[in-house]
């Protein structure tokens, strides 16, 4: 005799209905908990990378080192005009010396303001595209000993720190993505083991491994969505005020690591995927343990 499909049959009901709280549902909340944060770093970072790479491409500084004060103005002043003819160029303006001496003021002290003190010509130059060799080209055609500094080489470390943090956040949801898919195994053949004799006598009234294994996944996947939803819940209100204390710092790299509407929507997704990952995770636990026991 098959299973009914009526709505209360058996093959339509969940096992074990209790109300008590449930280890299985604080365990995927944890789960979730730490994925979304581990998420919201991943693409934190990986957009904060994004955008130093756009501030960063086509951006370069020109040095000009001459103690004589009027050749380096002299100089300074043909470059700067010979760049900003330059098809690309978007800006090309000089460093106040005021800015550099502030910039020099921990080392130097007062002394930067100086004006007898001999300090390094500096131009500013952004591109379109990240085409810097014109420029360099034409500068160092004016002054042979120009010096060239890219924003993007110097600045290569903190990229490469930010790409590292980025991977380093997708290895470890997917390091507890399989932590949550070996806890589904052990709760599906610990509900197995449970429900031992249960399962002899729906098999003794015609059901089937597939029949059966649906009661598990239905349980497990319940029970993984509400943990996920509280685990995703909690994540993200921390993940929230997080970003709420970084907008307050008002750095501009900090900011660049503030989640855009699309990064929220996939972390939203994040219940539902662990739930799905659960779902087959214990059919195909139980439809082989059951394979094996007949």
């Amino acid at each position: 005799m098959k299973l009914s499909l009526n709505p209360n049959a058996p093959d339509r009901r969940l096992l074990d209905e209790s109300r008590r709280t449930r280890a299985m549902t604080w365990i995927m909340a944890i789960m979730l908990f730490l994925t979304v944060l581990a998420g919201a770093l991943g693409l934190g970072m990986f957009a904060a990378t994004a955008q130093l790479d756009r501030q960063l491409a086509g951006r370069l500084t020109i040095q000009i080192v001459e103690p004589n004060a009027a050749v380096r103005d002299g100089e300074a002043a043909a470059i700067r005009a010979a760049v900003s003819k330059l098809p690309g160029v978007v800006r090309a303006q000089d460093v106040d010396r005021q800015r550099l001496a502030e910039l020099l003021k921990p080392w130097l002290g007062d002394t930067g303001l100086d004006p007898d003190l001999p300090m390094p010509a500096m131009i500013d130059v952004e591109t379109r595209g990240g085409n810097t060799t014109a420029v360099e080209q034409a500068a160092r055609a004016i002054v042979p000993g120009a010096r060239i500094d890219r924003h993007a080489q110097w600045l290569s470390p903190v990229r490469s720190f930010m790409t590292t943090m980025s991977w380093l956040a997708v290895g470890l949801m997917l390091l507890i993505a399989t932590a949550t898919a070996a806890v589904v195994l052990l709760a599906a053949r610990s509900g197995l083991d449970t429900h031992r004799d249960t399962i002899d006598v729906l098999h003794m009234l015609g059901s089937t491994d597939v029949q059966i294994a649906r009661l598990f996944q239905r349980r497990i996947a319940f029970d993984t969505l509400l943990g996920g939803l509280l685990g995703t819940g909690a994540a993200l209100g921390l993940v929230w005020f997080l970003q709420s204390r970084m907008a307050l710092v008002g750095s501009e790299m900090l900011s660049g690591v503030a989640l855009q509407q699309r990064d929220w929507f996939l972390l939203l997704l994040l219940p539902l995927g662990f739930a799905l990952l659960a779902t087959f995770a214990a059919r195909g636990t139980v439809l082989r343990a059951l394979g094996r026991t007949l």
